[in-house]
C-alpha cells in the first residue's frame, strides 16, 4: 500500500528553484485573479504520478477523479510521457491544411479499434458532441431528406455533453443554462432509460438520438439492460442515426472500449475525448461509417488543433495502450473489487450506489451530509473525489490504480461515514 505521510514542503509555483508558495497563498491568487467558474476542493496539486498526486504542502493524495477519466492511465503515464517527448522534439502543429506524418496512424488505429471506416479528430469532448450535432443535421438533410433547417435531435434528460451555448440549450440542470439564453432550437428532451419515450419523440424530422451510454454527471447513472439494444432498434426501424456519446464512459473506464458495448449495441457515431489525450493535452474524435461522416466536405468544418501531430502521437498511443495492455482487464477486475465493497456500506450512511468498470456513483444519506462535506472530508484524509448533485459523490479513479490502494481509498470512505454517523448520533 503507498504511503500517505508528508514528505516535506516542496516549491511550486512553476519554478522548482523558486520560492515555495502556501496552499492559502495559491488559493488567495487564484480567487482574486481567475473567473469564479469553479469551486475547487481547497488543495493545490504539483506532481503527479500513477494514481497518486502530491500537493504543494507535500501531502500524498490518492486521486480518484483521474479528470473525469482523462486521466485513465495515470499520472505520468511512461509510455505516454515517452511519446510526448519524441514528439515534441519533431512538430508539434501543422494544421491540417497539410498532411503530418502522425495523422493516418492514428485515424487508421482508432477507426480499427472502434470497428468504424472514418475519423473526425477535434480536441475536446464538447467539440466532438457539437461536431456530432453537425454531422447529424448534415446527414438528415443529405440523406434522409428532411427539409432543410427542420431536423430534430432526441436526448434524454439528466444529460451532460458540455457546456457550449448549443448544448446547454437541451440541458435540464439550471446552473449550467440559467442566464444564457437564447437556447438553440431543434432537441427533444425525454427522460433517460425510457426506450418508449424515445418511440413516442421520433417523426419524420428525427435526425438522431444523442446519448451517454452511462450518465456521468448525472451520479453514474446506469440505464436498464435492455434500454440502449431498443434504442438501436428504433432507430433503425425508423432511419434515425444512434450517436453515443462516449468521452467518459469510453476507452476503458467501463472495462471496455465502448461501453455500448456491454449490452451489445453498436452505434452509428461514437464520441471520444478526455482519456483519448492520455491526460496530456486534448484529444476528441468522432468516430463513424463513410455513409455517415461522408457527409462532411472539405470547408464544412475543422479546427486548427484538432489532428495535430502532437495530439495524433498521444492518441495513437493511447490506441495501442487499450488494444495491448493490462487496463481493459484492470477496470474489470477492480470493477468487482469497488462494487462488492460500496454494496457493504449500503445502509451504513450510503442509500444506494451504482457502478460499471472503475467508476461509481455514491448516493450518501443527506442527513448525514452533502456530496461536498464529504468530499471534504475525504480530502482531510488523503482522497480526491468530486460531488455532484445534492449528497452524491463520484469514484473514477485511474485504471492503473492497484487493488490495494483501491481497498485503501474506499477504507477511508468507510471511515469517513463511520465519522459522520457517530457525529449525528
Amino acid at each position: 500500500m503507498s504511503d500517505t505521510r508528508p514528505l516535506g514542503r516542496r516549491d511550486s509555483g512553476g519554478d522548482p528553484a523558486g520560492p515555495a508558495i502556501s496552499t492559502t497563498d495559491h488559493i488567495g491568487l487564484a480567487e482574486t485573479h481567475s473567473a469564479h467558474n469553479y469551486n475547487p476542493l481547497p488543495v493545490v496539486i504539483a506532481e503527479g504520478e500513477g494514481a497518486w498526486v502530491t500537493d504543494v504542502e507535500g501531502r500524498r493524495l490518492l486521486d480518484c477523479l483521474a479528470g473525469y477519466s482523462a486521466m485513465n492511465f495515470g499520472h505520468r503515464n511512461p509510455e505516454l510521457l515517452a511519446a510526448a517527448h519524441r514528439q515534441l522534439d519533431r512538430v508539434t502543429l501543422t494544421s491540417r491544411a497539410f498532411y503530418n506524418d502522425q495523422f493516418a496512424p492514428f485515424v487508421s488505429a482508432l477507426s480499427g479499434l472502434v470497428g468504424k471506416d472514418r475519423v473526425l479528430p477535434m480536441n475536446t469532448g464538447a467539440e466532438a458532441v457539437e461536431t456530432g450535432i453537425k454531422l447529424a443535421r448534415r446527414w438528415a438533410y443529405d440523406v434522409k431528406g428532411v427539409p432543410d433547417g427542420e431536423a430534430t435531435i432526441i436526448v434524454a434528460g439528466g444529460n451532460f455533453h458540455g457546456r457550449t451555448t448549443t448544448i446547454i440549450s437541451f440541458s435540464e440542470d439550471p446552473e449550467a443554462y440559467g442566464g444564457f439564453g437564447p437556447y438553440t432550437p431543434g432537441f427533444r428532451v425525454v427522460p433517460y432509460g425510457d426506450a418508449a419515450a424515445i418511440a413516442a419523440a421520433i417523426d419524420a424530422t428525427t435526425a438522431a438520438v444523442l446519448i451517454e451510454p452511462v450518465q456521468g454527471e448525472a451520479g453514474v447513472i446506469v440505464p436498464p439492460p435492455d434500454y440502449l439494444p431498443r434504442v438501436r432498434e428504433l432507430c433503425d426501424r425508423e432511419r434515425v442515426l444512434l450517436i453515443a456519446d462516449e468521452v467518459q464512459s469510453g476507452l476503458g473506464r467501463t472495462g471496455t472500449v465502448r461501453a455500448c458495448e456491454h449490452t451489445g449495441v453498436t452505434a452509428d457515431v461514437y464520441l471520444f475525448g478526455k482519456a483519448l489525450g492520455g491526460g496530456i493535452l486534448p484529444v476528441s474524435a468522432v468516430v463513424a461509417d463513410t455513409d455517415v461522416l461522408g457527409v462532411i466536405r472539405p470547408g464544412q468544418h475543422g479546427s486548427t488543433f484538432g489532428g495535430n501531430p502532437l495530439a495524433c502521437a498521444m492518441g495513437r498511443t493511447v490506441v495501442g495502450m487499450l488494444a495491448d495492455g493490462p487496463y481493459l482487464e484492470n477496470a474489470r477486475r477492480l470493477g468487482e473489487v469497488l462494487r462488492a465493497r460500496l454494496k457493504g456500506l449500503v445502509g451504513d450512511g450510503v442509500v444506494a450506489t451504482r457502478s460499471i468498470g472503475l467508476w461509481a456513483g455514491i448516493d450518501v444519506d443527506p442527513a448525514l451530509a452533502g456530496g461536498r462535506e464529504l468530499c471534504e472530508r475525504l480530502l482531510a484524509r488523503g482522497v480526491l473525489v468530486k460531488d455532484t448533485h445534492g449528497s452524491t459523490i463520484r469514484l473514477s479513479p485511474p485504471l492503473s490504480i492497484s487493488e490495494d490502494d483501491l481497498g485503501w481509498g474506499l477504507d477511508q470512505l468507510d471511515a469517513v461515514l463511520t465519522d459522520l454517523r457517530a457525529a449525528r448520533a
